[in-house]
Order: C-alpha cells, then sequence, then structure tokens
C-alpha cells in the first residue's frame, strides 16, 4: 500500500517557494494552460463528447432514452391532436423506427437560417424545436429543444421521413452531421406525419442491443396515457428468445386509459386482490384571466388486500420515476380526504393516517398535462413546477370528497384499513423506541426500577409489586445480586379491550416493557429479555388478584413467547402469621390457618395470629423468608398448554375482553359456587 507524503515543513515550503519565483525555466508543456488551451465544441460535437449531460450516460438505460425520445415527439402529435397512430418497429437489434400519421416536421426554409430547412435546423442545432413557445403544442414532453438533436449526434444512422401535402420528403444523417439534403422523393397521396429511422452509434455505446421486452413495455405505458392513440408494434421475429411474452406484432389501445392498464397489470400479478378501483380525470381550472384549462390530470387507482402497492407517475407522457409535486398533490389528497372522513365517522387514529399508511395498499397511476412542464434535468425523472402540487390536491381531494359521499360503506371500509395501518405504525414505532432504550442493562432504565448488580440474566428475577409501599419492603428484603423491584401504580391496564393507542400511552406499561427489554408484540425478541424470571407479587386479596390477572393479560397478548418460555412466575405470599413462643408458622388462607392451629400448637396454647393487610405492612423478615428467599418460597409458574390454546384465548377475551356480556354469563353460571366474598 503506498504511504502518504509527509507535509513538508513551513521553512522548506518557503524555500520552495523562493526558488520557482527565481527559476528561469520555462514551464513544462504538459502543464500549459493559456487560451490556446480554450476549446470550443461546435454543434453536436458536445453532445458526442459529453454525452451524460444530456441522456444520462452510456448505459442500456441511455441507450433505449434514444428510443424514448423519438416516441416521446410522436405522442407529442397525438396529445395535441393531429396524430390519432404511432408504429413502432424494431428492424434489426440495433435500429428503430418511428412513425406517426401526425402533420409532419416543417420542411420549409428557416428564417434564421435561410441554408437549412426547418427539418435539418431541428436535427442539427440544439435547442431548436416548436414547443418552446405552446404554440404549435399545448402539452409537450419535449421541453429544451435537444431531443431530436441528441439522437441525431449519437447515431452512426438517422433517417428522417416527412409525409405532407401527398408529397414525401427525406434527409439522412449520420453522427450529426447531414449526409443528403433534404430531397422530395415522389408521391405520398395516401400518407402523412413523420417517420424517424435511426442506429444509435457503436463508438459511443459499444455493441449494445435493443431489448423487445423493454420498448415494447414502453410502448404499452405510452398508449396508456393518451386514450386517443394507437401503437402499432411490431418485432423483426428473428429478435424474439421462443419463450418471450413480446408479441411480434400488436395495436396497443386503451379505451379508458390509465384504467384498463391497471387493470390488466394486476390481473398478471399474483396475489392482488382488489377491493375498490377508481379512475377519473379532471380538467384543471384556468390560470389568471386565461379561460382556457390550465391543465389536466388522470388517475387509476386500486385499493388492495393484497399483492405489491406502488406510485407510477408521469407527465406530459413523461415517466417521473422519482416523482416530483404532482405525487406530492396526490400524497396531501389523500391525507386530508382520509383523515376527514375518519374523524367524521369517529374512526379511532383516523387523525394520525398518513399518505403511507394509504399507499400501503393502493396502487396508483397518475397522468398530468400541464403547459409548461420543469423537470430535474434533461432525463425529466422528477416534476418541480410548485403550483402542480396545490392544482393536483385541490382536484383529487374534491373527486374523492365527492366519492366517499356516495358510497359510505366503501369509504368506511378504505379508512378503517387506513387506521389500522396507522395504529400498527404507531405501535411498532413505540417498541422499537423501548428497544433502543433498552439495549443495554444500566441505560435509560425506568426511574422506579431497584435493578440488580448481576451483569447476566441468569438466575436473575424481576418483582413486580403493587404500589411504593409494597416496592419499599420488597426492596429491603431482597437479594441486591440477583433480585430487582419494580413498583407499580395501582391496577394497570386491560389490555384485553383497551385501543393500541391507550396500551401506547399507558405510563406503567411503557416503564414495565423498559424494564424487561424484550420489546412488544412482532418485535418481542426472547434473547434481549434481561431478567431470567418474572414475578407478579401482589397482595393475598381480591385486588391483588384482579392485578395479577391484568399483568397476566398483558405477557398473555403481548409476549406470549415469555409465558411458553416459562419464565412468568406467581409469587404466593402467606394471608396469616401464626406465633407462641418461638413457634411461627404462615397461612396462605383462613382454611390453612385453622389446620395449623389444631396441628401446631396445643389447645392451651395463646397463639397470636396476625392478618397481612397488604405486603406493604409485612414485615422486611417476613416477606423475606416467605416470599423471596428461593430456598423457602413457593412461586407458580404461569403455563400456555398448546392443546388448550384455543381454549386460552376463548377465556381471556370472555373474561378480559371489551364485551361485557361473557363476564356476565360467566359470573351467573358460577356464582352459586361462591362460598366466601372478600368485600
Amino acid at each position: 500500500m503506498a504511504s502518504t507524503p509527509a507535509t513538508p515543513p513551513l521553512d522548506l515550503l518557503a524555500q520552495q517557494s523562493a526558488s520557482s519565483k527565481t527559476s528561469t525555466a520555462g514551464p513544462s508543456s504538459s502543464n500549459l494552460y493559456d487560451a490556446q488551451a480554450i476549446e470550443v465544441l461546435d454543434g453536436l460535437e458536445a453532445v458526442r463528447r459529453r454525452p451524460g449531460m444530456y441522456i444520462g450516460g452510456t448505459d442500456a438505460t441511455a441507450f433505449h432514452h434514444l428510443a424514448v425520445e423519438i416516441i416521446d415527439n410522436a405522442m407529442d402529435e397525438a396529445v395535441s391532436g393531429h396524430a390519432s397512430t404511432i408504429e413502432v418497429t424494431l428492424e434489426n437489434a440495433t435500429t428503430l423506427s418511428v412513425r406517426d400519421n401526425g402533420r409532419g416536421i416543417p420542411i420549409g426554409k428557416h428564417p434564421k437560417f435561410p441554408d437549412k430547412s426547418a427539418l435539418e435546423v431541428i436535427f442539427t442545432i440544439l435547442h431548436a424545436g416548436g414547443k418552446f413557445s405552446g404554440e404549435a403544442y399545448g402539452f409537450s414532453g419535449g421541453l429544451h429543444g435537444v431531443g431530436s438533436s441528441v439522437v441525431n449526434a449519437l447515431s452512426s444512422f438517422l433517417e428522417v421521413e416527412v409525409a405532407q401535402q401527398k408529397r414525401l420528403h427525406r434527409q439522412v444523417f449520420s453522427q450529426g452531421h447531414p449526409q443528403t439534403p433534404l430531397e422530395d422523393v415522389g408521391g405520398a397521396p395516401n400518407r402523412r406525419g413523420t417517420l424517424v429511422r435511426f442506429t444509435p452509434d457503436e463508438e459511443i455505446f459499444g455493441r449494445q442491443h435493443f431489448s423487445p421486452q423493454r420498448l415494447y413495455t414502453i410502448c404499452h405505458a405510452k398508449a396508456a396515457l393518451f386514450r386517443g392513440v394507437t401503437i402499432k408494434w411490431r418485432c423483426n421475429p428473428d429478435l424474439l428468445p421462443e419463450d418471450s411474452s413480446v408479441p411480434a406484432e400488436a395495436d396497443i389501445h386503451f379505451p379508458n386509459g390509465l384504467a384498463d392498464a391497471l387493470a390488466g397489470e394486476l390481473q398478471a400479478r399474483e396475489g392482488a386482490e382488489i377491493l375498490v378501483p377508481w379512475d377519473d380525470r379532471v380538467d384543471f381550472p384556468p390560470a389568471g384571466r386565461s379561460k382556457k384549462s390550465s391543465g389536466r390530470m388522470e388517475w387509476a387507482m386500486a385499493f388492495l388486500n393484497g399483492g405489491t402497492a406502488n406510485v407510477v407517475s408521469w407527465c406530459n407522457t413523461i415517466p417521473t420515476p422519482q416523482g416530483g409535486t404532482h405525487e406530492a398533490g396526490l400524497r396531501a389528497a389523500l391525507t386530508k380526504s382520509f383523515r376527514a372522513w375518519g374523524e367524521e365517522r369517529k374512526v379511532r387514529q383516523a387523525a394520525a393516517i398518513t399518505a403511507d399508511d394509504i399507499l400501503s395498499f393502493t396502487a396508483v397511476r397518475l397522468s398530468v398535462f400541464i403547459p409548461d412542464p420543469q423537470f430535474q434535468g434533461q432525463t425529466k425523472e422528477k416534476l418541480t413546477n410548485s403550483g402542480v402540487s396545490r392544482q393536483v390536491e385541490a382536484a383529487l381531494r374534491d373527486r374523492l370528497d365527492q366519492w366517499f359521499g356516495a358510497d359510505p360503506t366503501q369509504a368506511d371500509l378504505l379508512v378503517e384499513k387506513a387506521a389500522t395501518l396507522a395504529e400498527e405504525r404507531l405501535r411498532r414505532r413505540d417498541r422499537q423506541d423501548i428497544s433502543r432504550k433498552s439495549a443495554t442493562r444500566r441505560l435509560t432504565l425506568p426511574g422506579k426500577l431497584t435493578d440488580c448488580t448481576a451483569t447476566r440474566h441468569q438466575n436473575t428475577e424481576i418483582f413486580l409489586v403493587e404500589g411504593e409501599s409494597a416496592g419499599g419492603s420488597a426492596r429491603q428484603a431482597r437479594n441486591r445480586e440477583t433480585q430487582a423491584v419494580l413498583p407499580l401504580r395501582g391496577k394497570i391496564l386491560n389490555v384485553a379491550s383497551a385501543t393500541s393507542d391507550k396500551l401506547i400511552a399507558n405510563q406503567e406499561l411503557r416503564d414495565l416493557t423498559e424494564a424487561l427489554g424484550c420489546g412488544l408484540g412482532r418485535e418481542f425478541a426472547l434473547e434481549k429479555l434481561r431478567y431470567d424470571r418474572i414475578v407478579i407479587m401482589t397482595d393475598a386479596d381480591v385486588d391483588g388478584a384482579h392485578i395479577a390477572s391484568l399483568l397476566i393479560t398483558f405477557f398473555y397478548r403481548e409476549m406470549p413467547d415469555l409465558i411458553r418460555n416459562g419464565h412468568l412466575y406467581l409469587a404466593c405470599p402467606p394471608l396469616y402469621r401464626l406465633t407462641h413462643g418461638k413457634k411461627t408458622f404462615y397461612a396462605m388462607d383462613d382454611a390453612e390457618r385453622d389446620k395449623l392451629r389444631r396441628t401446631k400448637f396445643r389447645k392451651t396454647d395463646k397463639v397470636e395470629i396476625s392478618r397481612f393487610k397488604g405486603l406493604g405492612e409485612m414485615p422486611v423478615g417476613d416477606l423475606k423468608e416467605t416470599t423471596m428467599n428461593p430456598g423457602q418460597r413457593t412461586l407458580l409458574r404461569v403455563e400456555l398448554p398448546p392443546e388448550r390454546q384455543e381454549a386460552t384465548e376463548s377465556r381471556v377475551e370472555d373474561l378480559m375482553g371489551r364485551n361485557p356480556q361473557p363476564r356476565f354469563r360467566f359470573i351467573q353460571e358460577n356464582a352459586s359456587t361462591v362460598t366466601d366474598l372478600d368485600i
């Protein structure tokens, strides 16, 4: 590896500078830079020297861009109402011809170049064309007057035929230079329009060939963009592989424009189930004092239930793969209409709907025609007209609001789907935030957590207790090395009946999730769990049982794998303490209390019986000995038997879900079995 030379010291640099000033040696001829070094590239020589500036390079995309430029010129004639048919013929691997039945390129002498025809000016001089003023073409894809001349400059052979006034004229070029004058080659009583036949220059592109599949796709897309045009595709059969889906001949025409094209595309796609199709077109209102339309737009949308959703857009039949202001208007209109309808219908999370939520299940084809389009770069991949965004938004939103109002059932279906996706997105984002915060053991843990000191999770455990009082006792009774304590404030949220946004907003559950560090739902990762055991430690009363039920429901719904892998436990704190002299026993309930009284003490003993009102009032020593000491305590592990999966899900939904009727029915059916009520 070459080493980087060290920077010379300042004194050496000064010596070199002085030496250069006093040197009598002349400059090296290889470094000469004076007026003679300035090159002036005449005509189309600049295009041949720097093709990347005009068509983006010399790769396959640039090679086929030459075809697009010529086809676009023919499409401009059709869009302006002067042509109805375009013939695209792939004659051999390197020669393509494009013919339209439009007005034909002007062949008269050009006033600025009296020795040249207008046709020769168009094909040999940059920035020469009929699309600058807007008089010859209302809507066109060509902007800079360089398309035809660039194709000519980069072609080893280019032939132009123009049929006008029942006469046929022809001129041939090579590498941008005329090889013949414009000639009248005879009568053409049944023909009108322009034909351009060209072969890209091998000196520029190497031995590249035209792709029939790529050209056919271009023709297919162009025909869909203008309902009034038929593109006649012709391809030399020798260029098509046996298994090719490209026909040798086809008349491509879409009576319903983008709607037909999108329907055909989705029909051929696997898994593309269409929920609702929608297409329309509209003229933009006149701008300023003009009475003419300031443009128009056409769209086709398919709201999908499966399949790949995407947005494809064009401006004046030019594809805009990088989007631009027309797509920005589309996104704004969809977002505002969906939100407004959802809020009016009281759909949860309607206000959170974004364009990305909607477009994730929507295939869109959007085409706009405007008088003076502005693109980013000569290859025109992104539309930049600022006013187009407002025009598209206003027109599309008006039609979308009307469409929703005409079919509320359909509108509800779509908005509910978008709102559900928004809800999932918010939950996913929140889970990712929680996962990031819990990346390390000591990083951004909740302030209420009293963590253990062990750096590995093996044999560590976290006790979930109710309230700060129980938390204080548990902190004193714990083993600091392996036991952590997280107090929870009262009864947590019932996740089985709450919306996901409430779950995300609940601080107690956020703290719990951050403490465990393993994420929620789809983002749950068991390997990130920070503790070996999660122990629910609540009071031995009805409220404690309810809190435990809520926590188990949370783990079942959001972290079921945590239960399946045996990490969730219930602590069993005693309800009573029986003491006489040096004898002390603990009872879990009334029955065990009475049994201990009979079997462990004499009838004459004055047994002191203490009832623990809660863990917070239990002496630290008792709590440690009965509930937190691994050698003496009793823990119940929560399990999910695979064979009872359906029954478990049904029971959780009945007892914890949103619908109160199953709970009421359960109480009625089991009320007779209750013997004691803790009230």
